[in-house]
């Protein structure tokens, strides 16, 4: 797994135990949002789509931490909305990492060096920073000028005050092997942050551009390409190896949505952060009364374009845990850095 060795060595833990008791479900990350308000209005974001009553509202930290211990996932992100809005979302990310739960406080940045003096460098803490391109490419996907920059600012002080710092990236079918190669290689070289994520962008049901999300073959063209020519393994990807290959075609997985749940001010998301069928109070409900077997691609037809991190990746996480030749392999890249 891409990640560093102590947390590697805490989630495959996790994992063991989880296959001692014989338990077939269970959350590897919860993807925790205690609001849903944002400063900024991304054409493919469907969580500001909200009433502005819904918008106002902020999750106490009680409620936050209580889900996450509930769920007993040893990582969290904290999404939103813009969770840097929250006035005490400092609190939040301190309880949790205080537990020993990994904490990636996703963010576009614009609050981040503002709001840095609230937060404590910890290997159990990282600000998981959005970037979609490079300058023109980004602040056009976010819709504002200027993003960029702040964000490029905001990732320089944190790497200076001893953070550790990962990057999301989504791309969409406007996106080509070259974007996604120099976007990765600015953050890679340039910037130096710790990981990086990547996604192909999903088909929220509620986001106001519903043009430019990407079909399978799309994806699988995309990501085969741009990691063409060893790049895979120069750079510092926060994905195991299976997903990789995922995203490149060369295997195929089932969704596993309840591994990576959503908690919102709404309760526990069925089935997953990108679809909404309702919501439980208790992950518990949330596992047991969901008719898992009728989602996926193949299954529901909102699902047919999908091959995101939250499906898919505890899938090839679960894959690697169950075959040695992919547990040795994904333990030599975590300590070699090295990618295939």
């Amino acid at each position: 797994m891409a990640m560093p060795l102590r947390q590697s060595i805490k989630v495959a833990t996790y994992l063991a135990e989880q296959k001692l008791r014989r338990r077939d479900k269970f959350p590897l990350i919860v993807e925790l949002e205690p609001l849903f308000a944002c400063n900024l209005k991304c054409e493919g974001c469907g969580k500001i789509q909200h009433p502005a009553g819904v918008l106002k509202q902020r999750m106490p930290v009680a409620q936050a931490v209580g889900a996450v211990l509930e769920s007993g996932a040893p990582m969290v992100s904290i999404a939103g909305g813009e969770p840097l809005m929250h006035p005490q979302i400092d609190e939040i990310a301190r309880q949790l990492v205080a537990r020993r739960k990994y904490v990636f406080l996703c963010t576009n940045a614009l609050l981040m060096r503002k709001k840095m003096d609230h937060f404590e460098p910890s290997p159990y803490f990282a600000f998981a920073v959005h970037i979609d391109g490079l300058r023109e490419r980004h602040d056009e996907s976010v819709a504002k000028e200027g993003v960029f920059d702040e964000a490029v600012e905001a990732i320089k002080e944190a790497k200076r005050r001893g953070f550790r710092v990962t990057t999301n990236s989504t791309f969409f079918n406007t996106d080509t092997p070259q974007t996604v190669i120099e976007v990765l290689n600015f953050l890679n070289d340039d910037l130096q942050v710790d990981e990086m994520m990547i996604s192909p962008a999903y088909a929220y049901e509620k986001a106001p551009d519903q043009e430019h999300f990407l079909g399978v073959e799309q994806t699988r063209e995309l990501f085969r390409k741009a990691f063409a020519g060893g790049n895979r393994r120069r750079w510092r990807l926060n994905h195991s190896p299976l997903f990789l290959d995922f995203l490149e075609g060369k295997v195929d997985f089932p969704c596993t949505a309840w591994a990576i749940p959503n908690y919102s001010l709404f309760g526990w998301q069925r089935p997953c952060y990108l679809m909404s069928d309702g919501y439980v109070p208790t992950y518990r409900e949330l596992v047991e009364d969901t008719d898992w077997d009728k989602y996926g691609r193949g299954k529901d037809p909102r699902c047919a374009n999908c091959m995101a991190h939250c499906g898919y990746e505890p899938t090839a996480v679960l894959a690697t845990m169950g075959s040695l030749k992919e547990s040795l392999r994904a333990l030599r890249e975590t300590v070699s850095g090295n990618r295939e």
